[in-house]
């Protein structure tokens, strides 16, 4: 211990030894010391100098350490000190005191030299992950940032050692569920180097369910008003998102964008923002972005895109874009993020069209958005954010194109509000040459691809000044191009123009109209001026090519065949394709050619757009050919493109009326399948119809055959007793009652005769008694006690006889009633008989089912007429049915037949083509067969078309 005092500074009466010998010492008692005590001392005071003593430390004592870790595990506070003095060792991130104290000593690749040292057992690295899995705070949290250090150093070598590596990945996951937030924050860190350019990686910590416990940390901090964590968690996002189609596609699915629309959710009083305010926000549009970037595959893009509009997170950005106080690089980051939500999606880019800008009175946001866009006032970027935008609504949308254009023909200019197209003719004519470069290329986008517009702008008439006769929008940029004006106005001009004249035959006609231009673009392109003007000439060659190529001859003076020889003689042909190469080779096409957004350095380098650039690459090839061909292969080509013209167009009109006839057809097929499926569901249902007419009519002759037994009944009885509307439970009943009264008469007279039997015993015991006079006393006085007796039980059985005898006439009496009833019924009722109280009662119910039977027969023969009638209407129908499906057929053979006239005629056609062709190939021309293929395809599939219908 007291030498450990001399290291850690005591004092010491001797000469100080130095930091390499105290270095040795230490690493010598860590790996010879048998108390863990110390060893735990030893290692400790390597951590105090390994910060001073970097390089000593690192080369003695890394082996020691890297033992220790494997060997004391047990203890927590020396593999603690040990990952910390580890740290130490390889970490770059020294304090600014101890770099400028060390800066003579230090090597710029130190740490990545020991890092290489560590990783070099790969078991190192296996060893650490495991310790990262301690929850001890003290060994994870040095570990955590000693991995993240190795990953910093040697990120790749590293990350391919823990994706090979059992469970390592999901260990690492398990960071950012860590309830101590220095560790679960460190963890975020360790991530993001983690995933940097390793798509592996990055899926699977995606699949360990990265995204649902980042946006928790980041909605638990405080969506954008959170710190810095939420700015490391949206670091970390993008890392797994970037470039990464099948984390971006995992992201939708799990509807986590859903869950991005709460960052974006500011205030009125956007004042004051923090700039780590500024840093989160600015991270979470740069997220949006990476899911909906124009480099994404289309599918996934417009996946995205749909899914932002529909959770309301689009609606949120344009809020934010229409809000006031926000800062300048937020909105402008934000307009960057409008723009690609909404590029090449119909339904983003309508609803954009209608958003307002809260002001009196409300202007559409376009108009806002173009308003800074024109004003040199407004920041740089601000204003390259805005076309960014305004070019991202009209990509794919020729609604919003036609409705810019549309705010620039006479018939539709409103005198009281500005509108989009008043801006950028404005623009398109300021002083500032950012504004026109501008406007022009914004007026080029609403052109893009749309021949009809093109020809509908010829129509904008300008007035220049008072007095002066107004001249055409095109007639306009020619006389600001021919005045010498700036390099970047005429090179905006020059892409409008070819833009306008691209595959527009009228237009260029329009532009050779004017006879100053054609003498301007030459002379323009003759000069031999500085490096500067170059891409002028180029553009200049460019427009002139395009007016040769898209030439229909129509203007004598400048038919394709003198503007060559113009060329020719002013110009030359070799010179003319080298100028035409200056655009292409231009370092400023090539950086503009690489994404759709304008980022530019500074306005200065302003001068392409990425679509122009498409254009120029598409031009430049047949221009070139255009220039070297002779007359007779013009007039020839010229021959051909006209008979080529003339079978297209009617090659054209009968495909579409093919297509017509097919629809027609298909229709009429539809129609058919309609009408037949009814006529089935109709048949069946008068079927249903007929049968159930037949149970009511089976119902009814039964019912009226009930009714005319019973009333004949009736009839032959007249008043006497009616048993038909008896039941025959009734009947049953009724003979159950006479059988046991029946039962209970024959028992009374079997009691009866036993007690007449008595009563004669009785009678002759008596008799017996009165003539025999022979006994005694005591057997007088006996007899009489006995006789007295027998008196009394005689009279007894006198009564009883009485009432049995009232009883059984009382039941003579019922049983004779029963026998009458028996009598007046009817046989096939057997021995049933019954009251005449009940027969009335019989009688009256049988009345009212009479009556009842009446009013159901009634309504059967009502609902038996509606039914017949709906039967007879039924009928009517299949019959209408069935002539319109006989004229249907005939309209479908009518259709066939000219079918088959017009495939007769596609054929001639065909092979007026075909001989045509064959003549071009003799006298030398290249024939392209593609219109044949085609052709041929379309015979194809005619044909089959026919056999299937004739199957």
């Amino acid at each position: 211990m007291n030498f450990l005092r001399g290291v850690m500074g005591g004092p010491s009466a001797g000469p100080q030894p130095s930091g390499a010998d105290t270095i040795q010492k230490l690493c010598d008692r860590v790996a010879s010391s048998t108390l863990l005590d110390d060893r735990r001392d030893a290692v400790r005071a390597l951590k105090s100098l390994s910060k001073k003593y970097r390089l000593e430390v690192g080369i003695q004592a890394m082996e020691h350490l890297i033992h220790v870790l494997q060997t004391d595990r047990s203890d927590s506070e020396i593999i603690g000190y040990a990952l910390d003095t580890l740290y130490n060792v390889i970490s770059n991130d020294l304090e600014e005191e101890e770099q400028e104290e060390n800066s003579a000593k230090q090597v710029d690749d130190l740490g990545s030299q020991f890092t290489e040292i560590f990783i070099k057992q790969q078991e190192n690295v296996t060893l650490l992950l495991t310790l990262v899995e301690e929850f001890d705070f003290h060994v994870r949290w040095p570990g955590v940032k000693l991995l993240t250090s190795l990953l910093k150093q040697q990120g790749p070598q590293v990350q391919q050692i823990i994706l090979v590596s059992p469970m390592g990945v999901s260990r690492l996951m398990d960071l950012l569920a860590d309830s101590r937030e220095v560790i679960r924050n460190d963890g975020v860190l360790l991530l993001q180097q983690l995933t940097k350019s390793n798509a592996a990686i990055q899926k699977i910590v995606a699949f360990e369910n990265a995204f649902e416990r980042l946006l928790d940390i980041i909605t638990e901090e405080g969506n954008s008003d959170g710190g810095i964590v939420v700015e490391d968690c949206l670091l970390l996002l993008q890392n797994l998102l970037k470039n990464n189609n099948s984390n971006q596609n995992f992201f939708k699915e799990g509807s986590y964008i859903q869950r991005m629309k709460p960052w974006f959710e500011v205030g009125d009083d956007n004042c004051g923002w923090s700039a780590q305010k500024v840093t989160n926000l600015h991270l979470m549009l740069q997220l949006v972005r990476v899911l909906v970037s124009p480099t994404n595959p289309p599918g996934a893009t417009s996946s995205c895109q749909k899914a932002m509009f529909h959770c309301g997170l689009l609606q949120q950005l344009c809020t934010i874009l229409m809000a006031t106080g926000v800062p300048a690089d937020i909105l402008t980051e934000t307009i960057n993020t409008v723009s690609e939500v909404i590029r090449g999606c119909q339904t983003n880019q309508d609803y954009f069209a209608s958003v307002n800008a809260p002001s009196n009175p409300p202007r559409p946001a376009i108009v806002v958005l173009l308003m800074s866009m024109v004003n040199e006032r407004q920041p740089f970027v601000l204003r390259c954010a805005v076309l960014y935008c305004f070019q991202c609504f009209l990509y794919k949308n020729q609604k919003g194109q036609g409705e810019i254009v549309s705010t620039l023909l006479p018939s539709t200019i409103d005198g009281n509000s500005v509108s989009a197209g008043q801006l950028l003719c404005g623009g398109l004519f300021s002083t500032d040459s950012l504004s026109n470069w501008c406007a022009a290329v914004a007026l080029a986008h609403a052109l893009q691809e749309n021949a009809t517009l093109k020809e509908q702008l010829l129509r904008v008439q300008l007035a220049t000044s008072i007095g002066n006769p107004p001249v055409s929008l095109l007639q306009q940029c020619t006389n600001i191009l021919s005045q010498g004006s700036k390099v970047q106005t005429r090179v905006g001009l020059l892409m409008l123009l070819c833009t306008w004249l691209s595959n527009c035959s009228i237009a260029v006609t329009h532009f050779l109209h004017n006879p100053a231009n054609v003498p301007f673009l030459t002379g323009q392109i003759a000069e031999n001026l500085g490096e500067e003007e170059q891409l002028v000439q180029g553009l200049c060659a460019l427009l002139l090519g395009i007016s040769i190529y898209y030439n229909d001859n129509s203007l004598e003076n400048y038919r394709k065949e003198k503007l060559k020889q113009l060329i020719e003689k002013r110009i030359g042909r070799e010179n003319f394709i080298e100028k035409l190469g200056f655009i292409s080779k231009h370092e400023l096409y090539s950086r503009a050619a690489q994404k759709p957004q304008p980022s530019f350095s500074s306005p200065d380098h302003m001068m392409f757009d990425h679509e122009f650039t498409k254009l120029v690459k598409e031009l430049e090839g047949v221009i070139s050919k255009a220039i070297y061909k002779s007359s007779e292969e013009d007039k020839k080509e010229e021959e051909v493109k006209k008979t080529l013209e003339q079978h297209d167009n009617i090659v054209t009109h009968y495909k579409k009326v093919i297509r017509e006839q097919d629809q027609e057809l298909e229709e009429l097929k539809q129609r058919i399948n309609t009408l037949t499926s009814q006529n089935e569901q109709l048949q069946a249902t008068v079927t249903q119809q007929v049968s159930q007419i037949q149970q009511h009519k089976d119902q009814y002759n039964l019912l009226k055959v009930q009714l005319g037994k019973d009333t004949q009944h009736h009839n032959s009885h007249g008043d006497t007793f009616q048993i038909n509307g008896i039941q025959t439970e009734e009947v049953s009943k009724l003979k159950e009652e006479l059988e046991e009264w029946k039962n209970k008469h024959e028992l009374l007279q079997g009691q009866l005769k036993e007690k007449d039997s008595v009563i004669e015993k009785l009678n002759s015991s008596h008799l017996e008694m009165g003539t025999t006079e022979q006994s005694s006393q005591t057997n007088k006085f006996g007899g009489l006690e006995h006789n007295n007796e027998l008196q009394k039980e005689l009279e007894v059985l006198r009564s009883q006889i009485q009432l049995q005898s009232a009883e059984i006439s009382k039941l003579q009496m019922e049983n004779q009633k029963l026998q009458v009833m028996n009598a007046t019924a009817d046989p096939a009722l057997g021995d049933s008989g019954t009251t005449a109280a009940t027969s009335s009662e019989l009688e009256a119910r049988l009345e009212q089912e009479i009556k009842e039977l009446k009013s159901e027969v009634k309504a059967l023969s009502e609902e038996k007429e509606a039914l017949k009638q709906h039967l007879d209407s039924s009928s009517s129908t299949v019959a209408i049915l069935q002539d319109e499906k006989s004229k249907l057929q005939r309209e479908v053979a009518e259709s066939k037949k000219e079918q088959d006239d017009l495939l007769v005629l596609l054929a001639d056609q065909d092979q007026k083509i075909s001989a045509l062709k064959i003549k071009l190939k003799d006298l030398g021309v290249p024939v392209e067969d593609e219109d044949d293929t085609e052709s041929g395809d379309q015979g194809d599939e005619d044909e089959d078309g026919d056999e299937e219908e004739q199957d």
